[in-house]
């Protein structure tokens, strides 16, 4: 009997320098809600975080002295601008020795309904929406990345975007748009950035919870968002936390390039 061929085998991958944990990680807006609840999940890890704030001072320590382990800093400053993005992460590249994963977090989200903002209310708040939002996140994308690449071992870039990029967000238009623009530019990002081993993803969160939204969860409203999924309720900050970690990993490199949806099937796209 003549025995059959072996299939040949495939190539083997080489192995990432990207380690698992004791990775020196820069958390954008994480003086509370999401911002803070990542610190903590890549803290939990053996993870070193800089907790960034804009304004929240006393909140971001709150954080920082939530955080498991040691080594973490503070990283304050005004991201709406590109100095101010430039510093922050200065800061927390020296302060962490380094940068292996940046997670653009922080975000302003203001309702500016259209038929009822004067135009001068309007102009002012997309203008904070797209510094912040859209900006911030570019130029500490361009920051974080050239660092990794000065470093070798690849990296870690993952976004913080939103459903509302693609189901629209009639009272805060803004944020709908900027969002969207986050999950471009990540893709652009992953495709350009992965011959340096710097993996680029984002997120999209339905309604979640923290302290910023609590009382919109309360009474008719309340009733009304968590009737949005077929699970009845809102997520934690910690499952979205959860998600971002595990595309952080290396286990996640094929990931780069994903816009991941986290709604709680409360938004099909298609």
């Amino acid at each position: 009997m003549v025995s059959p061929t072996p299939a040949p085998a495939s190539p083997a991958s080489p192995a990432s320098p990207f380690p698992s944990s004791g990775r020196r990680v820069l958390v954008s807006g994480a003086s509370r809600g999401l911002g803070r609840a990542l610190a903590q999940g890549f803290a939990a890890n053996g993870d070193r975080v800089a907790v960034h704030f804009g304004s929240r001072r006393e909140e971001a320590e709150r954080t920082l002295a939530s955080l498991a382990g040691s080594g973490h800093v503070l990283a304050g400053g005004d991201l709406s601008t590109p100095d101010g993005a430039s510093a922050v992460a200065e800061s927390a590249g020296e302060g962490l020795g380094g940068i292996d994963v940046l997670v653009n977090n922080a975000a302003v989200n203001l309702p500016h309904p259209l038929a009822t903002t004067p135009y001068d209310e309007w102009a002012r708040t997309w203008q904070a929406h797209v510094s912040v939002n859209l900006l911030a996140t570019a130029h500490l994308s361009h920051l974080a990345a050239h660092r990794m690449i000065g470093q070798g071992g690849g990296g870690r870039i993952v976004n913080i975007g939103s459903r509302g990029a693609f189901r629209g967000e009639p009272d805060h238009p803004a944020y709908g748009a900027t969002k969207a623009a986050v999950h471009a530019l990540g893709q652009s990002l992953a495709v350009h950035l992965a011959p340096h081993g710097i993996a680029v993803a984002s997120v999209a969160p339905g309604f979640f919870e923290t302290e910023r939204v609590a009382p919109r969860l309360s009474g008719a409203e309340g009733e009304a968002i968590r009737a949005q999924s077929p699970f009845g309720r809102v997520a934690s900050a910690d499952e979205i936390a959860a998600a971002v970690l595990w595309l952080a990993s290396p286990a996640a490199q094929w990931a780069s390039g994903t816009v991941l949806d986290l709604n709680g099937a409360s938004h099909l796209r298609t």
